[in-house]
């Protein structure tokens, strides 16, 4: 997720974005293939970030090295974010900020932060990799529901193609043979990481964030990674760590999720909560998993059933319901204005 990643995952009334009444209009606004070009980056490369997880925590403190993560993502963006605008490329107001930091450590510190966690236990309680990404598959139907509830109206279709994605999601977690498919603490901590991922993916549309999703990125990454090393902290995770215990291959692994999970995929995500509609970018984490799960059989063994193949199945098909009802409308097909900007 890079979680859930999950953005995350941003309707834009005060902040400058696209409202919900919008999604037609302001969001519709970027080139389809630019649109698609994103989405193809999120969804290739955030899928392969839970085997870059779970390679990472087999030898680092799991949400420390994921506060050195973001961190390490952050500056980088914030120094070409400098060295091509300018001094003030970075300037926002305090609401700015806050909005911000609010979203940052509900997507970073929140969803990613858990994911980590649930990955990085022993064997027989860590959660796989594969099927991690499947239980943030629930990012879809949260993100519908909040909009439900707050008195947007998703399509019917829409509603129609994350449901079928949840059934999927079911199957594919279903106890089988007597046993359950995941450990039952590691399945709720990943849950709860997608009610996070799922809140701030929400919230940042709704709150009055910096206009620039790039400028939002890196503070959104700043709040996540340091609420995710003072939590590292006060689970002592830093007691007795030996960086010369690592192995080479968690090194990489965290290299790439720095590169490839933070600074590609999540900016690609944060540009396309700004110009597609949500329920269009949400479904990446309905092709996260089928990634996902095919890296963790190919590189680490884990298993691939015949309940596996169904689920996935049932949500690929539920992706394509929903991809078709919120594909982006062309100009000439647009009806809402987009918002001034503040």
């Amino acid at each position: 997720m890079s979680s859930p990643p999950p953005s995350a995952t941003p309707s834009t009334g005060s902040a400058g974005r696209p409202g919900p009444s919008a999604a037609a209009g302001g969001r519709a606004a970027a080139a389809p293939a630019l649109i698609w070009t994103a989405l193809l980056l999120v969804y290739v490369l955030w899928g392969s970030t839970y085997l870059g997880i779970r390679i990472t925590v087999e030898s680092m403190p799991p949400l420390a090295s994921a506060a050195a993560r973001f961190a390490a993502a952050g500056v980088v963006l914030a120094l070409v974010l400098r060295l091509r605008r300018g001094p003030g490329a970075l300037r926002v107001d305090r609401r700015q900020l806050a909005s911000a930091a609010v979203v940052g450590v509900l997507l970073l510190a929140g969803g990613n932060g858990l994911v980590v966690l649930a990955e990085s236990g022993p064997p027989g309680v860590a959660v796989p990799s594969g099927i991690a990404a499947l239980l943030v598959a629930t990012v879809p139907l949260l993100v519908v529901l909040l909009r439900s509830a707050t008195g947007d109206r998703p399509r019917l279709w829409t509603l129609a193609g994350v449901s079928l994605g949840f059934v999927g999601l079911v199957l594919l977690v279903l106890p089988s043979g007597g046993t359950g498919a995941v450990p039952l603490a590691g399945a709720l901590t990943v849950v709860v990481g997608a009610a996070s991922w799922s809140v701030g993916s929400f919230l940042s549309g709704r709150i009055r964030m910096p206009t620039d999703p790039f400028v939002a990125t890196v503070y959104e990454m700043f709040a996540g990674a340091a609420v995710l090393a003072v939590l590292a902290v006060g689970r002592g995770e830093l007691r007795g760590f030996d960086p010369g215990t690592v192995t080479t291959r968690s090194w990489l692994a965290l290299g790439y999720l720095m590169v490839a999970g933070s600074l590609v995929a999540f900016t690609a995500y944060v540009w396309l909560l700004h110009h597609a509609p949500i329920s269009l970018v949400a479904t990446y984490a309905y092709v996260n998993p089928a990634v996902a799960v095919a890296l963790g059989a190919l590189l680490v063994a884990e298993p691939i059933t015949a309940q596996v193949l169904l689920g996935g199945a049932v949500i690929v098909a539920g992706v394509a319901l929903v991809v078709s009802t919120e594909r982006p409308r062309r100009p000439a097909e647009q009806t809402t204005p987009e918002p001034a900007r503040r």
